[in-house]
């Protein structure tokens, strides 16, 4: 597809064509893929170095995703200015936020992190509202973004709130790649006319390109000594986490926007504790059963279809 095919298509699939409970569903599994991440992060920094870690999970993920696309047919634009716009995604969206992340996991406890990654649909709101300074507020996506954001307080508890300026650079570094995060969320609008697949490898590639270099020269990778468990843990961070994740993620954005696919921030969080529920035996708190509810209240209100003004006769 060419560049001005791409950027004369819509951004967004119509509303009409779009199966909410579908894209609804879809968004619940890429909490579910994403919310993992953090653990399989934790057990790969354990032996694994935080670039090489991230290195090798975008080369992987992209090798899985240019598999696929091949055993599809479908071809990798060959444009310069679709490359570009890849590698702009792949710098937003994977090597400066994953490499942040892991590193910062190395200091900050899982339910701190978890509240400042989940701010992401705050910064797309705003950001959003700084690039149309003509564009009426949504207020009802305003909302939710609030709601979501209380939410996630409640389920984490404010005692998570506790280490909040203990290790102020590990914690700017996760707000820095949430940032990151809400602007790759916007940028990637810019592919609503590819096979979600496409940018998805593409940056993927890209990514790794960018990586591998510095993986090479700083961590030396020959040289470690990663346990199986690492290991393990980096093979389900690439496969999930990013190639299955990341195909998921690309589709929302055309069919939910990107306030509605951020969304996910917020439902990492309790769907983490679900995880904890059924397979650790923890309980939730009844504060946490209240934030579960905001959580949901809050999503509902950022993934609905905005009203379309009455067309007066």
């Amino acid at each position: 597809m060419t560049t001005q095919g791409m950027t004369t298509q819509a951004l967004t699939t119509p509303a009409a064509e779009v199966n909410r409970a579908t894209e609804l569903a879809l968004l619940l599994v890429l909490a579910t893929l994403w919310g993992g991440s953090y653990s399989f992060i934790k057990i790969g920094v354990e032996t694994i170095p935080p670039l090489t870690l991230i290195a090798a999970r975008t080369l992987v993920a992209g090798a899985i995703l240019l598999a696929i696309i091949r055993w599809r047919g479908v071809k990798l634009p060959r444009d310069v200015a679709s490359w570009r716009r890849f590698l702009v995604q792949a710098c937003l969206n994977s090597v400066v936020p994953f490499t942040l992340i892991a590193w910062a996991e190395r200091s900050v406890d899982a339910g701190l992190a978890a509240i400042l990654n989940g701010t992401t649909p705050v910064f797309v709101f705003l950001i959003g509202l700084a690039l149309a300074p003509g564009k009426r507020p949504d207020v009802r996506k305003a909302l939710g973004v609030l709601a979501g954001v209380a939410g996630i307080s409640l389920i984490v508890g404010v005692q998570a709130f506790a280490g909040l300026g203990s290790a102020v650079v590990p914690q700017l570094a996760i707000v820095l790649a949430t940032i990151c995060y809400a602007c790759a969320a916007l940028f990637g609008r810019n592919f609503g006319g590819m096979d979600p697949l496409l940018p998805a490898a593409g940056s993927m590639l890209m990514g790794a390109a960018v990586l591998l270099p510095f993986a090479l020269v700083v961590d030396r990778p020959w040289t470690l000594a990663p346990s199986q468990a690492s290991l393990i843990a980096l093979l389900a961070l690439a496969v999930f986490s990013t190639a299955l994740a990341f195909a998921i993620y690309f589709r929302l954005i055309r069919t939910l926007g990107a306030v509605g696919t951020t969304a996910v921030s917020y439902l990492r969080v309790p769907v983490g504790v679900a995880i904890g529920i059924l397979f650790l035996g923890e309980s939730l708190s009844p504060t946490a059963w209240a934030g579960l509810a905001l959580v949901v209240l809050g999503v509902a209100a950022m993934t609905l279809p905005e009203r379309k003004p009455a067309v007066r006769a």
